[in-house]
């Protein structure tokens, strides 16, 4: 089963994209998207193929393998070694495209091995890319250290701050303009078709992480954006139990980033495929639960007088609110809001729920929870900490598929510790 069509409006050129059977929702898509492939002993999940190499029936076997692959499309299903691919990492391939609108994806073994990977393969020396500054601090990290040792610069400017953005576009230097939506962790959202108009007008290509917002809630490639990354350990597995990541985009350039993988080596073993798909399968059940249970949390949270600011894309409140309610069909699963109290007392007030785990991560079936000054910006000063927006007070809170009255009651008990 192939791709619907979008749903929401196009940008003037949009995607490649594969010619849908039937217009099918989110749900079925996860379940069967992408399904189309043989699958052995008429299996209905997807097999794990545990295997490192392949073998041939007889050398004109292997000639038209080598036939197929080197002046054809391949053939479905068949690889010749481990790293190059795998039937089981193809069926979840597939699957994500079909979810994405996409008429490729390319699996990785993580999500920065996915980011990465895309950044090394595509970026030459002298090479410059532009970066909005709430971005996954270990992305900014590899950018402002390991691209800056292989001379390729990067710029940062400020989320939602479009003239800077362009200004700091360099002719024929700059090849990629680089964002989350939404972002971690004040969740902004970039306004997807002006940054794709933008970039097309400057003749450079866009990358937007889409972990937060999820192929059910939003789909980057039908406003023009170039590729979409995702770090699959979050939503798309859902079960805080594999690593994975993935790039989908138009089927050359995918192509060209599956040949690349086979270089780099950021390969996912089949298990985490078999767990990936797996989860893929629950994918739109699980982010409308979340959907929901975190726009009711965050009115709850906005509402209270322990909390002093709540950020949420669903709420009025929120500064790209219009812009969420334009490109997404649910505003996400992660709720973050700051408390009224120092640092000591927001983990106190933590340490009192009884729901969430204290935990990194997102994305799953169980609540997390965590403060981020303590978990991901420990080392840090408090002077640092602030300069990437980091305040003692904030939480983030990662929404599970618990029942929404149970995680809000809990809430409610634990902001009692405030006083």
């Amino acid at each position: 089963m192939t791709a619907t069509p979008a749903e929401d409006k196009r940008a003037s050129e949009p995607v490649e994209q594969a010619e849908p059977t039937a217009s099918v929702g989110k749900n079925t898509l996860s379940v069967h998207g992408g399904d189309d492939r043989p699958r052995a002993h008429q299996s209905i999940p997807m097999p794990i193929i545990q295997t490192a190499t392949y073998a041939f029936a007889d050398t004109a076997d292997l000639i038209n393998f080598q036939h197929a692959r080197t002046w054809g499309d391949g053939i479905v299903g068949r690889e010749e070694y481990g790293r190059y691919g795998n039937p089981t990492v193809q069926a979840v391939e597939t699957k994500v495209a079909a979810l994405e609108n996409a008429a490729d994806a390319v699996l990785f073994s993580s999500g920065m091995a996915a980011t990465t990977s895309l950044l090394l393969a595509s970026l030459p020396t002298g090479a410059h890319l532009v970066m909005t500054g709430d971005c996954y601090r270990r992305t900014m990290q590899f950018c402002m250290t390991f691209l800056t040792r292989l001379g390729i610069e990067t710029t940062i400017v400020q989320t939602g701050d479009y003239e800077a953005l362009e200004n700091a576009i360099q002719p024929k230097r700059t090849r990629f303009i680089m964002s989350e939506s939404p972002t971690n962790p004040y969740l902004r959202c970039v306004d997807l078709e002006r940054l794709a108009g933008l970039a097309k007008k400057h003749r450079i290509q866009t990358i937007i992480d889409s972990t937060f917002g999820t192929p059910i809630n939003q789909r980057p490639l039908d406003y023009g954006i170039d590729y979409v990354t995702h770090s699959a350990t979050k939503y798309l597995g859902g079960h805080h139990d594999l690593l994975a990541g993935v790039v989908v985009g138009r089927k050359e350039r995918i192509a060209a980033l599956r040949d690349a993988r086979g270089i780099l080596g950021g390969i996912v073993d089949p298990q985490n495929a078999y767990l990936l798909e797996r989860g893929l399968k629950t994918l739109g059940l699980r982010v409308k639960q979340s959907n929901e249970t975190s726009m009711r949390m965050a009115e709850f949270l906005e509402a209270h007088p322990k909390i002093e600011r709540v950020f949420y894309p669903g709420l009025p409140s929120h500064p790209d609110h219009e812009i969420a309610k334009k490109q997404m069909t649910g505003f996400g699963g992660v709720v973050s809001f700051q408390v009224r109290g120092t640092l000591e007392e927001t983990s106190k007030f933590i340490d009192a729920l009884e729901l969430p785990y204290i935990a990194p991560s997102l994305g799953g079936v169980d609540s997390l929870i965590e403060q981020p000054a303590l978990m991901s910006y420990f080392e840090k000063t408090p002077e640092e900490r602030l300069a990437f927006g980091i305040t003692g007070n904030l939480v983030r809170y990662a929404v599970g598929v618990e029942d929404a009255d149970d995680l809000i009651a809990d809430l409610d008990q634990a902001l009692k510790v405030l006083g």
